[in-house]
């Protein structure tokens, strides 16, 4: 038996496998260990010495386990094989009312683009997104304070957070992605992020502008055929005389 909170984060590739460590050398009759993964804590793995019970529930989640889960029977740690990325998230190993708690993730660096729709004459608009990440806080900061913040608790294809800032801001600004073990931190460079975007024209003004163009053009020609014909009006009747 043990009491307390432990954590620790647990960084893999995807198709790799991880094992995630009880740090038990024996279980005893009395113990009884259950692996909960998410926040609904959903069991994936159980033993009950006593009761015989050395258990993986590796079905539930619509099968997101299925022949991919390991129980050691002598320590209780877990093991995952084949790692995606519907596999990132929290595990807790709970023992008599002791809990561990195991990040099984590997956090991605955030990163900093600009939004040129949204950035003004004076002002620069910029997005910290990141990818594939669950149980996570994205963050910006202003030196060591807050500005904004945005958590997911399940797994999100996509997290993103804007910021605006002014070309002559002197201030130092991060971006910071962090769950309760380890952060991943980006630092804006307003210099290098804010850089001119390129010129573009939206369809409707290509539209217009292609619009007067052949306005333009058909009216040019329009002058030049009748200012001819004149011409020639004029010579034939001339001749004609």
């Amino acid at each position: 038996m043990f009491s307390g909170v432990f954590g620790e984060s647990v960084s893999v590739m995807e198709g790799d496998s991880v094992t995630l460590y009880s740090d038990l050398t024996e279980i005893y009759e009395d113990d009884e260990i259950l692996w909960n993964f998410g926040a609904e804590r959903f069991i994936v793995a159980k033993i009950n010495r006593g009761a015989g019970i050395f258990s993986i529930f590796d079905r539930v989640l619509d099968g997101k386990f299925k022949e991919r889960l390991k129980l050691d029977k002598q320590t209780g740690s877990l093991t995952i094989i084949n790692i995606t990325t519907q596999h990132a998230g929290l595990y807790k190993l709970e023992i008599h009312g002791g809990t561990l708690s195991c990040f099984a993730t590997r956090l991605p660096v955030p990163n900093i683009t600009r939004d040129c729709l949204s950035s003004g004459s004076s002002y620069c608009t910029l997005v910290c997104s990141v990818v594939n990440v669950g149980h996570v806080t994205l963050s910006w900061y202003k030196g060591n304070s807050l500005l904004s913040s945005i958590s997911v608790s399940d797994l999100s294809i996509s997290l993103s957070l804007p910021l605006e800032v002014e070309y002559q801001d002197k201030n130092t600004y991060s971006c910071v992605l962090n769950n309760p073990i380890s952060n991943q931190t980006t630092h804006l460079n307003i210099t290098q992020h804010c850089q001119p975007c390129a010129v573009m024209i939206s369809i409707p003004a290509a539209v217009s502008l292609f619009v007067v163009a052949t306005v333009m053009v058909f009216w040019i020609y329009k002058k030049y055929r009748k200012t001819d014909q004149e011409g020639k009006c004029y010579k034939q009747n001339k001749t004609l005389k």
